[in-house]
């Protein structure tokens, strides 16, 4: 979401920059990899979870949440389709999938913008992030190390866990950048 907004909003003060973990830029190619025989524990469990709070959620609006049509839910696909892209004017889960994926907003991306995954995501396939903006889009910084799977980042050298100061050390440039930029509009 954070991504899609920097591109709806283009050219703007609202934000100085953004960053993005193992982010699913591609909902649908991210929804087939979930589908994967590999990841059937982590699909069963979104499923089960996302089911759950349809069933909370409709003991308090039944006529919203139609708990007899999550007998066919077996995939996230099928939920989104069922219930997500209904609920929000989609249609379905294609439509949903095809105008909310953030691969669409790359391209109009004018923040400075680090995005980071690793090549061995299980749930986000690496195959996405060949985008051609992250090749022309000069605010675009792709960080893609060969491990990490879905949000690990751990190294066996010291620092162990150096998602947390890349992403830090990322945030101090920026700031130190757009401070100038912000000093020279006020001295101006």
């Amino acid at each position: 979401m954070a991504l899609k907004l920097a591109g709806e909003l283009g050219e703007t003060d609202l934000l100085a920059g953004c960053c993005a973990i193992s982010t699913p830029i591609d909902l649908a190619a991210c929804v087939r990899a979930l589908e994967k025989r590999s990841n059937y524990l982590y699909l069963r469990r979104f499923v089960r979870r996302l089911c759950e709070r349809v069933e909370r959620k409709s003991q308090i609006s039944p006529h919203v949440y139609h708990v007899e049509r999550l007998k066919k839910v077996r995939t996230i696909w099928q939920f989104d389709d069922e219930f997500t892209a209904p609920l929000f004017g989609f249609g379905s889960a294609a439509n949903y999938y095809a105008t909310q994926s953030s691969a669409r907003f790359l391209d109009a991306i004018r923040v400075p913008t680090l995005v980071i995954t690793a090549q061995d995501d299980p749930l986000v396939p690496f195959a996405i992030y060949r985008h051609a903006a992250f090749q022309s889009n000069p605010a675009l910084r792709l960080l893609a190390p060969e491990h990490g799977g879905h949000l690990g980042f751990l190294s066996r050298k010291r620092p162990r866990f150096w998602l947390d100061g890349v992403v830090l050390d990322w945030l101090e440039q920026l700031l130190l950048t757009k401070g100038t930029k912000v000093a020279q509009l006020t001295s101006a």
